[in-house]
């Protein structure tokens, strides 16, 4: 199994060029049954994405993946087209429950493994299901597998999620393309990804308008031409080496290929800690913060603080002077990285979904354990601002999420290296 050694209390200064979003390219992939033809750039080399296309190739798709140029042309045939989405591909994915809405409307049919992905809590599959039911599908779970049909195909319908969910509301947009007549989804996620999940679908011939948490589908035809989409930027993997620079960059950190815009709630927690930063129109300058300060925070759906940083900010809070309080409000079990933190001398306690940090402590390295893909990457920032030697086990999960994480840091001066 593969480590990751980390000799920590090395400087940071150079440039991060930020990858493709891994969470907007995983639901064009499963979008990209819907189309004949698309090429899909920007696209991140990371494990989910791999098994995405490995799963496309599965259902009869043809892919072509270039990997020095980041982009995936794939073509749809309609020849041996297989409705099934096997536990063996789905499990470490959550994911890929997103081709549920694309097999449904394209062939009516559909059987999807329930998915796997970080422990991180349950996240059940209840909101996808509850918004197919509503677009007309047949749905029962059977042997550890979703068994979905629409014999007549689906009809547009009113829905209101009872909570945002992320994956939901793609799994619904996805869906009600082809849906008969007119659909609204209301109480919809509106991350960046989401809208660029839309964008693809607008160029694949859908007809969509949205506003606020609202959306409005209408029946839409799949246009021939061959579809040309760029996916945006990581705004998580953006935060995680903001939070980097933060913690250890005495000169400067310039990290570019992003739109600032879209991580407005991430740059004012940073600001309002003290960390200093410069913003550009398609780049961020970032400093060490000195004297960093206290602060209380709770994650919530965007535009608010991800979830999918809050693992990250926690470790830059044990450098800040105080009491600092981050409430979890999305997941039920993201506390996990908490104990591998406290191995290395951090001040945390766990009282009600919020996690107490005292601060300034100083971080010592030693042997963690990665549990999850934001977990992992949080292991791997206090390592880099600890004493000594860290040796992070069960790394996989990071390669899930962060492409060519060592090589940046290394060229930032980090010192780590995987064995």
């Amino acid at each position: 199994m593969q480590k990751l050694i980390i000799k920590g209390k090395k400087d940071l200064s150079g440039k991060i060029s930020i990858s493709g979003s891994k969470n907007a390219t995983l639901p064009i992939l499963a979008a990209s049954i819907l189309a004949n033809n698309v090429k899909i750039k920007n696209v991140p080399l990371v494990k989910d994405i791999l098994t995405m296309i490995e799963l496309l190739n599965f259902i009869g798709l043809k892919t072509k993946l270039s990997k020095k140029k980041n982009i995936i042309e794939i073509s749809n045939l309609d020849k041996n087209i297989n409705t099934l989405a096997p536990y063996k591909l789905v499990k470490t994915m959550r994911a890929g429950v997103l081709v549920l809405g694309s097999l449904l409307a394209k062939y009516g049919k559909a059987k999807v493994s329930l998915p796997g992905g970080c422990a991180i809590g349950t996240r059940p599959v209840d909101l996808h299901l509850f918004a197919l039911k509503k677009l007309g599908a047949k749905i029962k779970i059977k042997n550890g597998y979703i068994i979905a049909e629409a014999k007549n195909g689906l009809k547009g319908a009113k829905i209101k999620f009872p909570s945002i969910s992320v994956g939901a509301t793609e799994n619904a947009l996805i869906a009600a393309f082809k849906a008969k007549g007119k659909t609204i989804l209301k109480n919809c996620a509106i991350e960046p990804e989401i809208k660029d999940l839309i964008s693809f679908l607008k160029k694949l011939g859908a007809k969509i308008n949205f506003n606020g948490r609202t959306i409005i589908i209408k029946e839409s035809k799949v246009k021939n031409s061959k579809i040309i989409h760029k996916v945006i930027f990581d705004r998580i993997e953006l935060g995680t080496y903001m939070i980097a620079g933060a913690l250890l960059a005495k000169k400067k950190l310039f990290i570019d290929k992003i739109d600032p815009k879209l991580v407005k709630s991430e740059i004012d927690v940073l600001k309002k800690i003290g960390v200093k930063l410069i913003i550009k129109k398609t780049s961020i300058i970032v400093k060490k913060g000195g004297g960093l300060k206290r602060i209380n925070i709770i994650t919530k759906p965007y535009p608010h603080f991800p979830t999918d940083l809050q693992a990250q900010l926690m470790v830059l809070l044990t450098q800040a002077k105080g009491e600092s309080k981050i409430k979890e409000n999305i997941f039920e079990n993201r506390f996990m990285h908490v104990p591998e933190l406290k191995r290395m001398g951090a001040r945390i306690e766990i009282k009600n979904k919020t996690a107490f940090i005292k601060g300034p402590t100083k971080l010592t390295g030693a042997e963690v354990m990665a549990t999850d893909l934001r977990a992992s990457v949080s292991l791997v920032l206090a390592g880099l601002i600890a004493e000594n030697k860290t040796i992070i086990n069960r790394i996989y999960h990071l390669d899930r999420g962060y492409e060519f994480l060592e090589r940046k840091l290394k060229n930032c001066k980090a010192e780590i290296k995987r064995i």
